[in-house]
C-alpha cells in the first residue's frame, strides 16, 4: 500500500476498535488507537503471513504484548479478510473468539497475552525457535505498551535476545505516554528508553508512530538490521484522532462515550482489505525419531531422582528430535546439563532468569517443539504467572523442579521448595508428579513427553533407595500399593522423600501389631482415588505425609478425593508447618515432623 492508502487503513483501524468497544460496553479502543498506524503499516507492507494457512511454517509471527489493544488485533484480523465485520461486533460476548485478551482459540495467536511483560518473552523464544532450531526465515513482531516497560521480564527478554543477536525479532514500543490511571514513568522520553534498550545490545529507531512514511522506513530499516534485534521507538497518542480522548486521563479501558460522533471524527467507516505478503515457501525442519531406550537402576541401590531425570532426558533426546531443554544457569544441579552434553543445538542456558525460561519454552513449543524447563523447585515461583498464562495459551510443557522440600539439607529454606505443589496443582489443566525412586523417575519424564498442558516433575536432591524395577509402569494418575493386608488398620499416603519413610513406618508399626497400607501417590495431579477410597475403606484411618507446606500438596490431593459426599476416613495430615534452618537431611525431616517415627506416632494415635 502506498502512504495515502495506510493512512486510511490506520484510520480504518481505529474505527473498527471503536465499533468493536462500543458493541461490547467494554475494552481498551483508546490503547488500541494509539498503535493503529504502526500496525497499519506493519500488515500490509512488511507482515508475511497466510491467515488461509495458519500452520504454514514461513510465517511471521505477531504478539500483542499489550493485549489489552485486542481490538485493535481483531481489526487487523478482519482488514486481512479473516475475520468478518459481523464477528468483530461479537467481542467480549459469550461464545465469542474476540476475546478481551487474545488467546489461541484463534488460529492465528500463538500465545495468551494481556498479563503484561510476557509478550517479548516469549517474542525471544520464537526467535531463538527461528534461529536455532527450525532455521526458517520467518520474523517475529512484538507490540508493546510503555506500561510493561516497567516490568522486569521485560528486561529479561532484552538481555537475552541482544546476548543471542536475534537479528529476526522486533519488538515495537507503543510510547503513548499515559498508562491507567496518568502518566507513565518516562512519558514521551524516547531517548530514556533508547539508552535503556540499546544497552542490551540492540538496534532502535526512534520514530513518530503516526508518521507513516518514517513508520515504513522504521520496519523496513528493522528487517534489514543484521546481528542485533531492532526496537522502533514510537512516539504516539492514546485514543488519536478523537479530540474528546486524544492523550486525556481518564479514558483507559472503556468505550468512547460518543462513539457514533468519533467515526465521524475519523472519517466514517471504511472497508479497505489487505493483501498481507505470502510467507516464502519453506518446510518443517526434520525431527528424527529412534527407539527410546531410558537408563534403568538395580533395585537395593541408590540414586538422585534429579540424576535419574536428567539421564532419562538425554535418552529421550536420542529418541526424540522434538525435544529441546531449557535450563535456569543450574544445569549441574538440576542435571540437565547431561541433556547439554548429548544434544547442545536442542539446549537453551536462560541464566538465572526464570520468567524468561518459562516463556521462551512456550514460544518454542508455539512451534511445535516439546521443551523441557528445569530450575530449584523454589525459584519457579518467580515463574508462576507465566506458567500460569501458558495454561491460557494452551501451551504443552515438562516444567522440572528440583532441590525441592527440607531433605536438601543445609542449604536452609532460601532454597527449598516448598510452595510448588501447591502452585502447579492450582494451575488449569496441569499434571503434577513426584517420584521417590529412578526408575520411577526416568518413565515418568518420558510420559510428559507426550502429556497435555502443564507437566511437573519434582525430584529430589539426595539419593534414595530404588525400589521399583526398570521394567515397572507408573501411568499418570496412577498410584503404587507398596504395602497391604487384608487386616491393615491405618493407610500412609506418601509421595518422593516420604514414600521410604514410610515404608520404615509401617515397619515400626508391624513390630507394634498395628498393619499398615503404604500408598505411593506419585500421581498427585491427577490423583488416583479409586485406590485413596478403597483404602479408606478398608482401613478407616490415614496419614498422608509430606516434604511440603500443609497447603495444597499432596494432603490436599488426598483429601479432595474423599469430598464427593461418601465415607470419610479418619485422617491425619503431617507436613513442614515449622521454618527450618540448616541441618542435615534427617535433622531436617525429623524436625518437620514427617520423618518414619513421626509418621509411626501419628498412626498409632490415630488409630487407637
Amino acid at each position: 500500500m502506498d502512504h495515502r492508502q495506510l493512512r486510511e487503513l490506520g484510520q480504518q483501524l481505529r474505527v473498527d476498535a471503536v465499533r468493536a468497544a462500543d458493541a461490547a460496553g467494554s475494552g481498551h479502543p483508546t490503547s488500541s488507537m494509539s498503535a493503529a498506524d504502526l500496525m497499519a503499516v506493519l500488515l500490509a507492507n512488511h507482515l508475511h503471513y497466510s491467515f488461509d494457512r495458519p500452520e504454514h511454517p514461513g510465517n511471521d509471527h505477531l504478539i500483542f504484548s499489550k493485549g489489552h489493544a485486542s481490538p485493535l488485533l481483531y481489526a487487523l484480523f478482519k482488514a486481512a479478510g479473516a475475520v468478518p465485520d459481523g464477528e468483530l461486533l461479537s467481542f467480549r460476548k459469550l461464545g465469542s473468539r474476540l476475546e478481551g485478551h487474545p488467546t489461541p482459540r484463534l488460529p492465528w495467536v500463538d500465545v495468551a497475552t494481556g498479563s503484561l511483560g510476557q509478550g517479548l518473552p516469549v517474542g525471544v523464544g520464537l526467535a531463538l525457535a527461528g534461529k536455532r532450531l527450525d532455521r526458517l526465515p520467518y520474523r517475529v513482531w512484538v507490540l508493546l505498551g510503555d506500561s510493561e516497560l516497567a516490568e522486569g521480564s521485560v528486561w529479561e527478554a532484552f538481555e537475552q535476545a541482544g546476548h543471542d543477536r536475534l537479528d529476526n525479532l522486533t519488538a515495537v514500543l507503543d510510547i503513548n505516554r499515559l498508562g491507567q490511571r496518568g502518566p507513565t514513568r518516562h512519558e514521551w522520553d524516547l531517548d530514556a528508553y533508547s539508552r535503556r534498550v540499546q544497552a542490551f545490545g540492540w538496534h532502535t529507531v526512534e520514530v513518530d508512530g503516526h508518521d507513516i512514511a518514517a513508520v515504513d522506513q522504521a520496519f523496513a530499516e528493522a528487517r534489514s538490521t543484521a546481528l542485533r534485534p531492532t526496537a522502533i521507538i514510537a512516539r504516539t497518542k492514546k485514543g488519536r484522532g478523537v479530540a474528546a480522548v486524544e492523550d486525556r486521563e481518564g479514558f483507559h479501558g472503556k468505550p468512547l462515550p460518543d462513539a457514533a460522533g468519533a467515526i465521524e471524527e475519523l472519517g466514517g467507516l471504511r472497508d479497505l482489505h489487505v493483501e498481507v505478503h505470502a510467507p516464502p515457501e519453506v518446510h518443517e525442519p526434520e525431527r528424527p525419531t529412534a527407539a527410546l531406550r531410558l537408563p534403568r537402576y538395580d533395585v537395593g541401590g541408590k540414586a538422585a531422582t534429579r540424576d535419574a531425570y536428567g539421564r532419562a532426558l538425554a535418552a529421550l533426546g536420542t529418541a526424540r528430535g522434538d525435544v529441546v531443554v531449557l535450563d535456569g544457569e543450574v544445569g549441574d544441579s538440576t542435571r540437565a546439563q547431561l541433556f547439554a552434553e548429548d544434544h547442545p543445538d536442542r539446549y537453551f542456558e536462560c541464566y538465572i532468569a526464570e520468567q524468561q525460561m518459562v516463556a521462551a519454552a512456550v514460544g518454542m513449543q508455539a512451534r511445535g517443539w516439546v521443551p523441557y524447563v528445569a530450575t530449584f523447585a523454589a525459584f519457579l515461583t518467580r515463574a508462576h504467572d507465566f506458567l500460569r498464562m501458558a495454561s491460557v495459551s494452551r501451551a504443552r510443557l515438562a516444567v522440572a523442579g528440583s532441590h525441592a522440600g527440607v531433605s536438601i539439607g543445609e542449604d536452609g529454606p532460601s532454597q527449598m521448595g516448598l510452595e510448588d505443589l501447591a502452585m502447579l496443582r492450582s494451575i488449569h489443566g496441569s499434571t503434577v508428579l513426584y517420584p521417590c525412586d529412578a526408575n520411577q523417575t526416568v518413565h515418568l519424564v518420558a510420559a510428559l513427553a507426550d502429556c497435555p498442558g502443564i507437566g511437573y516433575l519434582r525430584t529430589t536432591r539426595g539419593k534414595t533407595p530404588v525400589i521399583y524395577g526398570p521394567a515397572e509402569r507408573f501411568p499418570i494418575g496412577g498410584s503404587k500399593v507398596l504395602r497391604s493386608s487384608d487386616e491393615d488398620r491405618v493407610t500412609l499416603v506418601a509421595a518422593g522423600v516420604t514414600v521410604h519413610e514410610a515404608l520404615a513406618a509401617a515397619g515400626r508399626l508391624a513390630e507394634d501389631g498395628i498393619p499398615a497400607r503404604v500408598v505411593d501417590l506419585y500421581s498427585l495431579k491427577p490423583a488416583d482415588t479409586a485406590t485413596l477410597r478403597a483404602a479408606a475403606e478398608d482401613t478407616g484411618c490415614v496419614v498422608t505425609v509430606e516434604d511440603h507446606h500443609p497447603e495444597g500438596g499432596l494432603g490436599d490431593a488426598v483429601a479432595e478425593a474423599y469430598a464427593d459426599g461418601g465415607p470419610v476416613p479418619r485422617l491425619t495430615r503431617l507436613a513442614v508447618r515449622t521454618q527450618p534452618g540448616s541441618s542435615t537431611p534427617e535433622q531436617q525431616l525429623h524436625a518437620a515432623e514427617i520423618d518414619a517415627a513421626a509418621i509411626a506416632s501419628a498412626a498409632r494415635e490415630l488409630v487407637a
